[in-house]
């Protein structure tokens, strides 16, 4: 297995954030050596009754058996609806193993790991969503995981969030928390999260493992519906390396602990504020797992401006920012604008070369199908050197305007990839 020295450069100042404590949620860590040795590597949340979930999953068709589990709970909770809110919930996730390609092995470790959860915590076992992340076609030793049950339900603290962010950590430099505290109609609320990810980064429903808690009392249908929302204008908004994971998992509970009137419509004056926060707290998350790619030393945010629509405006950010030639350019600080027009070329959207406008910030590079007249390589050369990147292009053809964020990609990724499972 890879091993991490040191922390991203790229990481937040400061270390791991003073999160806002959520009444309703606690958390326990436990040490299962499900792969790794001398480290925590199985996180339980227990979540108190009365609260309300939702979530997104990846929608690769090569999803592991924890993500199919999840899936199902979640519809079977939406569709029972306020007559299974009488019990509370769990989420258990361990790091090593993402019992991913298993088959009937891997279904079995999740019903198992389940029961576990809900025996320790007297939960319905359709109660319990199971996260695992780490090496895909290796049984999960589940075993190891339910004989710890009774010491992390025994452990569980609502003051054990940053531990609970650190054993969910594979490949990850630092483990990675984002909070708000905000007043709904006078009401104190508090959002608080952590999440992993560094390599196999481009989600196509959510982002790698996500955990978001809240004590806003917030109906399920509409939390749902936020959800969905903002996962689009931030996890997937980023990308490390194109490839998405068959476990990519965001699960929201919402407890209602600070005893607010809940929030059962859109129009209620309240949602609008609450999503807005939830927003900031999802997009930050995001940016921190782009800040710790694998191997990433630059911050790159990829802003497109006069697309078709914004649907296109997107596939011309992803087309950037997932394209190898222009990641490398970005690690050898190369202002190699012409792997830009590349990628804008072969993205498949609208695009006209007469049309096409690309700065580097706020240098002008390239205009009228050619490089702008005032350009000096030396310019872009200087803005390459930094440590975060903004490239902004416009296409010139109507409104569509979309942002992605993604990092450069250095020999460190190939040397953390190559040995992954040795």
């Amino acid at each position: 297995m890879a091993t991490i020295d040191k922390v991203s450069p790229l990481a937040p100042k400061g270390g791991f954030p003073d999160l806002p404590a959520v009444g309703g949620v606690r958390f326990s860590t436990v040490e299962a050596g499900v792969r790794y040795k001398g480290r925590p590597d199985v996180m339980l949340a227990a979540i108190d009754a009365g609260a309300t979930m939702a979530g997104v999953f990846t929608r690769s068709l090569t999803r592991a058996a924890p993500v199919l589990w999840c899936e199902d709970a979640l519809a079977r909770l939406h569709r029972d609806g306020p007559e299974s809110a009488d019990k509370g919930f769990a989420i258990v996730v361990n790091s090593g193993n993402a019992n991913a390609f298993t088959g009937a092995h891997g279904r079995k470790g999740v019903e198992a790991t389940a029961a576990a959860a809900a025996e320790a915590l007297d939960l319905p076992a359709s109660h319990v969503f199971l996260s695992s992340t780490g090496v895909i076609g290796e049984p999960l030793p589940a075993e190891k995981i339910t004989a710890r049950m009774g010491d992390l339900a025994a452990a569980l603290s609502g003051d054990a969030i940053e531990p609970a962010a650190r054993a969910i950590m594979t490949t990850d430099t630092y483990p990675k928390g984002s909070g708000e505290t905000l007043s709904l109609g006078g009401t104190d609320v508090r959002i608080t999260g952590i999440a992993k990810g560094s390599g196999m980064i481009a989600p196509d429903m959510a982002t790698m493992l996500v955990y978001i808690f809240t004590d806003a009392a917030v109906a399920a249908p509409l939390l749902q519906e936020m959800l969905r929302d903002l996962t689009d204008r931030s996890f997937n908004c980023i990308t490390v390396d194109s490839d998405t994971s068959t476990s990519d998992t965001l699960l929201l509970a919402a407890t209602g602990a600070s005893g607010m009137d809940p929030i059962t419509r859109s129009d209620d004056p309240r949602a609008p504020h609450f999503k807005a926060a939830l927003g900031r707290v999802m997009l930050d998350l995001a940016h921190q797992v782009v800040r710790d790619g694998e191997g990433a030393t630059k911050f790159v945010e990829i802003d497109v401006t006069g697309a078709a629509s914004d649907a296109e405006a997107h596939q011309v950010g992803m087309a950037i920012a997932n394209s190898p030639l222009v990641k490398t350019a970005i690690a050898g600080e190369d202002p190699n604008w012409g792997r830009i027009v590349m990628a804008v070329g072969k993205s498949g959207a609208e695009a006209d070369r007469d049309r096409l406008t690309i700065r580097f910030g706020d240098l002008l590079v390239a205009e009228k199908g050619w490089v702008a007249e005032s350009y000096r390589e030396e310019d872009g050369a200087a803005i390459m050197r930094e440590d975060e990147i903004t490239i902004r292009v416009d296409l010139g053809i109507a409104d569509g305007h979309a942002t992605v964020w993604t990092c450069d990609l250095t020999h460190a990724y190939i040397s953390i990839n190559a040995d992954y499972r040795s």
